[in-house]
């Protein structure tokens, strides 16, 4: 498939390892998430844990001119809903009463990783409001051709929003939980920003932990072993699996594999252990960069009181805290997230859709869903039981 834009020629990719790793990360260097590196997202596909199988058709967009890559949106063709944790059922509800077909739809993110951060990659030099705009009008003339009714961009840059919204993507407000590091020198210094009766709660929490006979222990990067990330493999399919259909289990052992030759220096393991970090009765995976830290995976081979929350949330902020790290991003969902320090903020995901009555009732509609989640954010926020400086949307990244 290719369409020529003057000087440019349009190439739809349907698979990553069709762009040269060099001129996928020239343009992604600026961009401090590991998620949107070539190494990630061939690893994804590589492994089969996305493809085509799997309700995933890697399908990016690329704009050439000749063998030099000047832009690229990393995209694909999607048969279901699963792995984004933007929940557009009412949608696809809508899509069924107006007699439409929902599925397949075009996704923009980083497969089944809830990050903020997704936009266009441009070439430096390069006049990116432009160029954004070309590639916007390709995807929509790819979706009339192929009957496709939406694209959907998930997770955005605030910094690229603003260029695709001129070009006519429609805004979709929701929330996210993310901790942010107030200058904290030690994990007693954030137990100091709680109420008493939730810095209580906490001390109770990790001496439950402690009196389980457990020590948890962060295992960094080159650090790794393979066989380390293959037992977290197995903590997280076993995680996945109690909750039967619903598991969200993504990805494949031989991610896992790939992720010890190709990953490491992102991963952190933070295992739960009662002598050998090495063996671990429990683990969490997260992702981290200097100044961003994301978790992702965890599971346990024992039912042990307030174990999750040490392993998935105390032992990360102790470590950030650490290394300086600024923000960490426990990842989708969970309540029980705000009263351990995670703040609720909102994250927008752009749209576009080819029909016109559907485009237009959805666009009625979002201004006021907008607002309720704004406002809904403000309730939550206003009940937490501790202080946090404002963070503004523009440092997410």
């Amino acid at each position: 498939m290719a369409e020529p834009q003057g000087q440019l020629e349009a190439r739809w990719h349907r698979a990553i390892a069709e762009i040269p790793e060099a001129q996928w990360q020239a343009l992604t260097a600026a961009s401090p998430l590991p998620f949107y590196s070539w190494r990630w997202l061939h690893g994804l596909e590589a492994s089969g844990s996305i493809a085509p199988r799997e309700g995933w058709q890697p399908m990016h967009l690329g704009l050439w001119r000749g063998e030099q890559l000047l832009a690229v949106a990393p995209l694909y063709l999607k048969g279901h809903s699963y792995g984004e944790f933007v929940f557009d059922q009412s949608f696809g509800q809508l899509a069924g009463h107006l007699g439409l077909r929902y599925y397949p739809k075009l996704l923009g993110m980083s497969p089944v990783s809830p990050i903020v951060g997704y936009r266009f990659h441009v070439a430096p030099g390069q006049n990116e409001a432009a160029l954004t705009a070309v590639m916007l009008e390709l995807i929509d003339q790819f979706c009339r051709e192929h009957s496709i009714l939406s694209c959907n961009f998930l997770y955005v840059d605030p910094a690229w929003r603003p260029l695709a919204e001129a070009a006519g993507c429609a805004t979709w407000l929701n929330q996210q939980s993310l901790w942010t590091n107030n200058g904290y020198r030690h994990f007693d210094d954030y137990l100091a920003s709680f109420n008493a009766n939730q810095r209580r709660n906490i001390k109770r929490e990790r001496k439950a932990v402690a009196a389980a006979g457990l020590t948890v222990t962060p295992v960094v990067g080159e650090e790794i072993p393979e066989g380390l990330l293959l037992r977290m493999h197995g903590f997280y399919e076993q995680h996945c699996s109690r909750w039967g259909p619903w598991g969200s289990k993504y990805l494949t052992e031989d991610f896992f594999h790939y992720a010890a030759r190709e990953l490491r220096r992102h991963l952190v393991l933070f295992s739960a252990h009662r002598g050998d970090p090495l063996d671990p009765v429990a683990m969490s995976l997260c992702v981290h960069t200097h100044q961003g830290l994301w978790g992702r995976y965890w599971g346990s081979d024992e039912e042990i009181e307030n174990l999750h929350f040490e392993v998935c949330y105390y032992a990360p902020i102790a470590w950030a805290i650490g290394r300086g790290i600024q923000h960490f991003d426990p990842g989708a969902g969970g309540s029980h997230k705000r009263r351990r320090g995670f703040i609720a903020r909102p994250h927008a995901s752009l749209h576009r859709w080819q029909h016109p009555r559907f485009d237009a009732i959805v666009r009625r509609w979002l201004p006021e869903a907008n607002a309720q989640q704004l406002e809904e954010i403000e309730v939550i926020n206003a009940e937490l039981p501790f202080t946090a400086a404002p963070l503004s949307l523009q440092d997410l990244t």
